[in-house]
């Protein structure tokens, strides 16, 4: 079995590089690879920022990760990077450094959102970023600056480069511009570097060793039949059914990782929302296609949840979609995950609805 020394002495603060609206939480997924053998390759179809590919790293695990929204294999591709954060600054610095800068967002939500310079700073890394051949370092650089792009004002030294704005995800341009105008808001100049650093020597110091693996940017259902390795373990979240408002809700991420400067709409959704029907058969397609990267024996654990507003069962549209899939999982046990502890679990973030949203924890054995 893999064992980590103890997860107490190792630092876990990579892993939260940057928020992100849904997610489960590290301990899920370390106490389902406890029982992994050495060298044992782990999948995530659903990767979202990487948590189960942290977890891997941890127990010093190889494993791959899929994701359709490049937020997400962003911060994923972070949780495997090895470098320090003295390298991270000085490729920052060294970046930010020339007199050409790239054209500017305007309208009145970029001229509230960011103080001119600090737009300046942001949008020149944007620009170099995307044109640098990438590195762990460049990697890691991307995911600290997609943490610290938006998020609340602080009395210290600012910890991000927005005027006011939540963490999680970024608000929609007018409500936003209505807030700050309301309270009067006007952005302030924040020294991006400085911030950089800081986050850098935080999230950094002191990093689980490199393990082998790598973040694969598509539709699970194609991408899984092109990867070369077979897998032992197979843990993932996919989306909740219903959730539909991954890309509108990180509209600003998205920008920065080369998107448009506003709100899209349209969803890209990796699983089918139209019906409950057209959900299951997209899940069922997923765990066919690991089922056929995966060797005997192989173990499946998801975890899944429905909105509230679906009124959806997760343990029923979980159960069907395995037995459409028709791939030798044999379905050992569906149980519910429990009620979230306070910022503990992604269904927290629906509690201000009056219900949190109902998670389920699927497990199976392949045949």
């Amino acid at each position: 079995m893999c064992a980590l020394g103890s997860t107490e002495q190792v630092d876990i603060r990579l892993n939260a590089v940057c928020p992100y609206f849904t997610m489960f939480p590290l301990d899920f997924p370390l106490e389902v690879l406890r029982a992994a053998g050495r060298d044992e390759w782990v999948l995530d179809p659903f990767c979202g920022r990487g948590t189960t590919l942290f977890a891997a790293r941890l127990l010093g695990l190889p494993g791959v990760g899929i994701d359709v929204n490049p937020v997400a294999t962003a911060l994923a591709e972070a949780k495997l990077a090895a470098t320090s954060a003295e390298a991270v600054i000085r490729s920052c610095r060294s970046l930010l450094q020339g007199p050409d800068t790239p054209p500017l967002p305007d309208g009145e939500f970029w001229t509230w959102a960011f103080h001119p310079e600090t737009l300046r700073a942001i949008c020149v890394l944007r620009a170099r970023l995307a044109s640098e051949p990438p590195s762990a370092t460049t990697v890691m650089l991307r995911a600290l600056l997609l943490g610290v792009l938006h998020g609340p004002l602080t009395k210290r030294a600012p910890s991000y480069l927005s005027n006011q704005m939540p963490r999680t995800y970024a608000t929609k341009p007018a409500a936003a511009v209505r807030y700050w105008q309301a309270r009067r808001l006007a952005p302030q100049f924040v020294d991006l570097l400085d911030v950089v650093s800081r986050r850098a020597r935080h999230a950094l110091a002191h990093l689980p060793p490199r393990t082998a693996g790598h973040v694969v940017r598509g539709d699970a259902t194609t991408t899984i039949p092109t990867l070369r390795r077979r897998f032992r373990w197979v843990i993932t979240s996919p989306p909740y059914y219903g959730m539909r408002t991954y890309a509108p809700d990180q509209w600003l991420r998205m920008w920065f990782l080369g998107g448009p400067p506003h709100v899209t709409y349209q969803s890209g959704d990796q699983l089918a929302q139209s019906s409950e029907e057209a959900f299951v058969a997209a899940l069922a397609g997923v765990w066919r296609s690991a089922a056929e990267r995966c060797h005997s024996g192989a173990r499946l654990v998801v975890r899944l949840g429905a909105l509230p507003c679906r009124r959806s069962d997760p343990r029923a549209l979980l159960s069907a979609s395995i037995e459409q899939a028709d791939a030798g999982w044999a379905r050992l046990a569906v149980r519910s995950a429990g009620a979230p502890r306070r910022q503990r679990r992604q269904a927290e973030q629906f509690v201000a609805t009056g219900h949190y949203a109902a998670e389920v924890d699927a497990t199976a054995i392949l045949r």
